[in-house]
């Protein structure tokens, strides 16, 4: 048997594996949602179902930039820090007197600018973005207090205020939630229909085969940091604006549910694999478990505990998965050997 007769079995089973794992995902989805119905009658009601989805759309923001970055086998743990400081430079611009689109614009500024840092530690001085990462998530967050301290920026205008909490017209739909499925499609269209696409899956893959296929690795990461940034600063506009309120702990935590949701829907941690599909899904499940079990009143220590086993589930489950299907193409060589 020939060398691509071998490899395309392997390709085929690699792609049942995501596709099953989107699947899955998406059937836990509805499972989740009957037993939020199980526990609350009122969990499936329209209204409940609007503020529950609204209540997770920042870490859905965050969550779609984080995709692309650990498919090339990078990540960024300062992500709620960034949403912090954006939200407390947007407090702090605004009741300086600055008009509110420009105190948004700067938002994003400093946004991209913090995504920027973060990649240029990563792609020029070559070091970890696990580390770098943690370094500025504690760095982003402290310049935040710098900012603030412990008072909260409020009274913002209703125009915009509206943007954070409402619903798109005539439906139930969360504005913010409506603006992340929008750019969930443009993320998936990017991810899985174009050439740039194709170089995230390589970069994460193999690196050093991709640059010897003449990828431009490190520009192609950089770009990835300053996107995650500029996600972040999206989200804490939406934050900010939701709970029309300004405060450098604002987000405090977010990073391991956004994570999580990213591992969760299959993306892996070691790079070259997972979909924006998956993804999504993976956030609409952690925030309907959430949810339901804040209505039934479970604590927010709780929320975390559970969080936490979600995040460990989500690495331990696919690489058991993936093992065990390796022990059984490894079964299956040796049986066409011995034919």
């Amino acid at each position: 048997m020939s060398q691509p007769e071998l490899s395309r079995p392997n390709r085929s089973s690699r792609f049942r594996s995501v596709v099953g794992w989107e699947l899955t995902i998406t059937g836990l989805v509805f499972v989740a949602l009957l037993g939020g119905a199980l526990l609350s009658p009122d969990f499936l009601t329209g209204s409940n179902l609007s503020f529950l989805t609204a209540n997770f759309s920042e870490v859905a923001l965050m969550a779609l930039s984080m995709t692309l970055l650990v498919i090339v086998a990078e990540i960024d743990l300062s992500v709620a820090s960034i949403l912090g400081l954006c939200s407390a430079v947007l407090g702090v611009l605004f009741a300086a007197g600055w008009p509110m689109p420009l105190a948004i614009l700067a938002c994003f500024v400093v946004g991209g600018l913090a995504g920027l840092f973060n990649g240029l530690l990563v792609t020029r001085l070559g070091l970890p973005s696990l580390a770098v990462t943690i370094g500025t998530l504690a760095l982003y967050r402290g310049l935040a207090y710098v900012l603030l301290g412990d008072r909260a920026i409020a009274e913002f205008p209703a125009a915009y205020t509206n943007f954070g909490f409402g619903n798109v017209p005539g439906t139930l739909i969360p504005i913010p939630i409506a603006l992340f499925l929008v750019l969930a499609v443009i993320t998936a269209v990017v991810l899985h229909a174009t050439p740039f696409g194709r170089s995230l899956y390589a970069i994460g893959a193999n690196e050093v085969a991709a640059r010897f296929a003449g990828l431009r690795v490190e520009r192609v990461k950089l770009m990835l940091f300053v996107l995650s940034g500029l996600m972040a600063a999206l989200a804490a506009v939406v934050y900010t604006f939701r709970f029309a309120s300004a405060r450098a702990d604002n987000a405090s935590g977010f990073e391991l549910s956004v994570i999580a949701a990213v591992l969760l829907g299959g993306v892996s941690i070691f790079g070259g694999k997972g979909s924006v599909i998956g993804a999504v899904a993976a956030v609409f499940l952690i925030g309907i478990i959430n949810g339901a079990l804040t209505i039934v009143d479970v604590s927010n220590e709780i929320l975390t505990i559970v969080t936490g086993l979600l995040l460990i589930g989500s690495v331990l489950v696919p690489n058991l998965l993936a093992r065990a299907r390796s022990a059984r193409e490894r079964r299956q060589l040796r049986r066409d050997a011995m034919r």
